[in-house]
């Protein structure tokens, strides 16, 4: 069963990230015209990043924690066979963070009633393109059932498995 739970846990650290991506995307949709920030100038877009965070220990260690021994039934059934791995490994997780877009810059857009701009009569705008974010809603809504759908998979699976240690 600890393979079910870490498949579960895995796909909720997923689900945590593509659900911050969506919301960097709604906040980039909503301020795409916003020219005054209360840091001053236009709003800046944003994006997550998403970064590998190690988590040390053995593989032995890992691999022990997500199986579950089976109790061997018929002394004719075949024996496991033992691995010894030495090899200090670490698993990884994701660690997502709100970053501003470094690439992101502004355009100028010609307005000259607007009281943000400038002597020429230009507004700085913030370059936020709606069709990028769009793209980038799709993607991590996508990606976030993909990860609800592999929790529903592992909760099945467990539903299974206590059925059939059941009978």
């Amino acid at each position: 069963m600890g393979g079910i739970f870490h498949s579960i846990e895995v796909s909720s650290q997923g689900l945590t990230v593509q659900r911050l991506k969506m919301n960097v995307v709604a906040e980039n949709i909503a301020n795409a015209e916003t020219t005054e920030t209360t840091e001053g100038g236009p709003y800046r877009r944003k994006r997550v990043l998403v970064a590998e965070q190690k988590e040390p220990g053995s593989f032995e260690s890992f691999l022990q924690q997500a199986q579950t021994p089976l109790a061997q039934t018929d002394p004719g059934h075949r024996p496991g066979k033992s691995l010894i791995i030495r090899d200090q490994l670490e698993m990884s997780s994701a660690k997502p963070r709100e970053v501003t877009d470094p690439a992101s810059s502004f355009k100028l857009v010609y307005d000259p009633t607007n009281p943000d701009a400038d002597e020429q009569g230009y507004v700085k705008m913030p370059d936020v393109e709606i069709i990028n974010e769009m793209v980038d809603m799709m993607s991590a809504s996508r990606a976030y059932e993909a990860n609800a759908n592999a929790i529903a998979a592992a909760k099945q699976m467990a539903r299974d498995a206590i059925e059939i240690s059941g009978k």
